[in-house]
């Protein structure tokens, strides 16, 4: 096994566990997109839908965006201090919006029930939800950008802290991510309940997400022509890219028609898809690259002797993790009984 692929298979690991997080935890950030949007007679109950479907599992899903920062760390040791050096500032903000998001989350269940307190709570939650897939798209659309510049044999970044990422294609790769945040929790909501009204409600969020999505993709692909030239490049001309594009959309029309017709169960297995191919398109578009325009995985890459014990410990550690967030789904999200179903029976009880 040469060094080479070592390196492929940690970096198809990362693409995966990115892939992972978008569709677990980034629903969870898109779940408090939609509790600042909650509106109408039946706002409270959106809201206790959005906070019955995350409560069992939102803390797991953040496992997956270590499994990346730590490969990040050990594999790429190069890139690791780039990214965090010439990026600082928007990785910082997104860790800020994860800690305020975790600690809103758990005083608005736990902290005086007043309006007022709740409401405060509530606030917090939505906002730092909002901040944190918007910073990690403008890091992954700085790292793309080609902006970000390193000496290779001193590992010296030569780029200073604010342009590479407070550009206009990041901030749009930002809001991108937002976008499919909110769709993929969306989508999720609609079967998290059995109330009609609710499934409604967030149908209509789903498809104004499906569309924000697709603007947003068009945008981003038109400033990639400046902002991020390698990206436009592999995602224009390469032999693969047409196929893929078509794909892509056929997946997205699709999603929406599902969406539209209230084929809830097709929506939840299409939208995924959708964020997968979407996520493994900039993944290609961007091998051989880490950190475009000058850091590869193979000039960033650890020594043999650690890139070989990793992989060993990544496969027993998927070993262990797999089965145990299956059981995880399973308790919590295996259940017959419905948050919509019970929102109407603590009505009834009253």
């Amino acid at each position: 096994m040469t060094m080479f692929q070592l390196e492929v298979y940690i970096a198809g690991v990362m693409l995966m566990s990115l892939i992972v997080y978008m569709l677990t935890g980034g629903a969870d950030f898109g779940g408090g997109v939609w509790d600042l949007f909650a509106t109408g007679r039946r706002a409270k109950d959106q809201r206790e839908l959005i906070k019955h479907a995350l409560a069992p599992i939102w803390e797991a899903n953040h496992v997956w965006l270590i499994v990346i920062v730590v490969l990040l760390f050990v594999a790429f040791p190069v890139a690791f201090a780039t990214i965090g050096t010439a990026l600082h500032i928007p990785l910082t903000l997104m860790l800020i919006g994860i800690v305020l998001r975790g600690t809103a989350f758990v005083f608005r269940t736990y902290d005086d029930q007043s309006e007022t307190t709740h409401l405060r709570w509530s606030r917090l939650f939505a906002i730092a939800s909002i901040i944190t897939p918007i910073m990690l798209g403008v890091t992954l659309g700085a790292v793309a950008s080609g902006t970000i510049h390193v000496n290779v044999e001193t590992g010296i970044v030569e780029t200073d802290f604010i342009s590479s990422w407070f550009a206009l294609f990041p901030f749009a790769i930002g809001v991108f991510t937002l976008t499919l945040c909110a769709l993929l929790a969306a989508v999720y909501l609609t079967l998290e309940t059995d109330n009609p009204e609710l499934q409604g409600d967030f149908r209509i969020r789903a498809l104004v997400a499906a569309v924000s999505v697709g603007v947003m993709a068009g945008i981003s692909f038109l400033l990639s022509a400046e902002g991020a030239p390698s990206i436009r490049k592999g995602l224009g001309n390469s032999i693969w890219s047409v196929p893929f594009h078509l794909l892509t959309g056929a997946v997205a029309i699709w999603a929406i028609w599902a969406i539209w017709k209230r084929h809830y169960p097709l929506a939840r297995v299409l939208v995924p898809i959708q964020v997968i191919l979407i996520i493994f398109g900039w993944g290609l578009a961007q091998f051989p690259h880490i950190v475009s325009p000058n850091l590869t995985f193979s000039n960033t890459a650890a020594s043999k002797s650690v890139l070989q014990p990793v992989l060993i410990i990544v496969v027993i550690g998927a070993v262990i993790v797999i089965p145990a967030f299956w059981y995880l789904y399973a308790v919590f999200k295996g259940r017959d009984d419905k948050t919509g179903s019970l929102i109407e029976q603590n009505k009834t009880d009253i």
